[in-house]
């Protein structure tokens, strides 16, 4: 998922706001508005040459010439087989085979699955090694990102893709078929770092309706393996919806202000609310170009705030939130509707979020090189 696919979601309705009513609409001072545009219709209707595109077509043009005026690039229209798409994201579902890879320190492909999807029930286990897809070995299809698109695809007959893979458990190379079905995507996957059991680590992939709760559970069940320090990934994150960022964010900050928050009419203090558990191990984040939008509010907060340390590159820097209307058409505008700042009153928006410690990845790198200086931080704060 994009960028754009990320903004933030603050509230969606019909609002029938199609290019026909645009045109009979009268302004507050009662002179009617966008009068030309049924002129030039009616003008190109009686002299045009050739046959003109569907009016759904012109009306959507109409549409996106009208708020590309703006000269906002995060208020855009997006057509209906889009906004589906974008709502199905927010709500945490997609075309795969359920598995997300991580580099280990050597450089494995080491394979984190989603419960109750295709490559669970054809009985690979987590922490297996991903080997190759399509035939082709996981190391040539680099970055990360390209591999997980070839791992999704359009749910239908026959479709899907062949995997080999190492089993941890036995050693044993394995290939198999795994058909696309739809996942129900968690956004929050864990796992305990094998060679420091004592560490977690926690990817949040964009946040949904459903992070609060699956964070809630990640945190709950690592508890219990007695874990001293956390790595929470915000990388590639593109942002999602404000209030779950708020509510991720409240699990390791408490009584504080998440962000402050300024609208057309309006200013706020977004405050921390009050979690059912309140982290407060050692924590470091990591971020890169990809963080945007609710990944930045989260990750500035914890850093304005003191409570974790940054990894990473500057974050992307939409410092803007979005509310997505639905439109009578089954399409949807996106519309900024507040920007925001830091807790300590830092501006995000064009900047970005500069991390504590910069990571510099050579190209010939085979591990995960942020994750590397996470685990150098925390191992040595646990020793001091």
């Amino acid at each position: 998922m994009g960028i754009g696919a990320g903004l933030l979601l603050g509230s969606a309705f019909i609002a029938g706001f199609i290019a026909e009513s645009i045109i009979s609409h009268f302004g507050p001072d009662g002179i009617r508005q966008y009068s030309m545009v049924s002129e030039v219709q009616s003008l190109v209707d009686t002299f045009y040459l050739r046959e003109q595109p569907q009016p759904i077509v012109r009306e959507y043009g109409a549409i996106r010439g009208m708020l590309s005026t703006l000269g906002d690039k995060y208020t855009f229209f997006i057509e209906p087989q889009v906004a589906q798409s974008e709502a199905d994201a927010l709500a945490g579902t997609f075309g795969g085979v359920g598995l997300v890879v991580q580099l280990d320190q050597l450089g494995n492909f080491v394979v984190i699955l989603y419960p109750n999807s295709p490559a669970t029930n054809a009985g690979l286990a987590n922490g297996d090694f991903l080997i190759s897809i399509n035939g082709i070995p996981v190391r040539q299809l680099l970055p990360i990102d390209n591999v997980d698109q070839l791992l999704r695809g359009e749910v239908r007959d026959g479709n899907g893709v062949e995997i080999e893979y190492q089993s941890r458990a036995s050693g044993r190379i394995n290939a198999l078929f795994l058909p696309f079905e739809v996942i129900q995507v968690p956004s929050v996957v864990w796992n305990i770092i094998e060679e420091y059991p004592n560490i977690a680590y926690l990817r949040i992939s964009l946040f949904t309706n459903r992070t609060p709760d699956e964070l809630e559970s990640a945190l709950t069940e690592l508890s219990e393996n007695g874990i001293e320090s956390i790595v929470l990934d915000l990388r590639d994150n593109s942002g999602g919806l404000l209030q779950e960022a708020v509510e991720v964010a409240s699990y390791f900050l408490s009584d504080v202000p998440i962000a402050y928050e300024k609208t057309l009419t309006s200013e706020r203090v977004i405050m921390a609310i009050s979690a059912s558990t309140n982290i407060t191990l050692p924590m470091v984040v990591l971020v890169n170009s990809g963080s945007a939008s609710a990944a930045e509010l989260v990750a500035a907060a914890l850093q304005d705030h003191e409570r974790a340390i940054l990894i990473g590159h500057t974050t992307y820097g939409k410092g803007s939130v979005q509310q997505i209307f639905r439109l009578s058409d089954g399409s949807s505008i996106h519309i900024t509707t507040a920007e925001w700042l830091s807790p300590l009153g830092r501006q995000i928006a064009e900047i970005g979020v500069m991390p504590d410690i910069e990571v510099v990845e050579p190209s010939d790198t085979l591990g995960d090189q942020y994750l590397n200086a996470a685990i150098n931080v925390l191992t040595s704060e646990t020793s001091d």
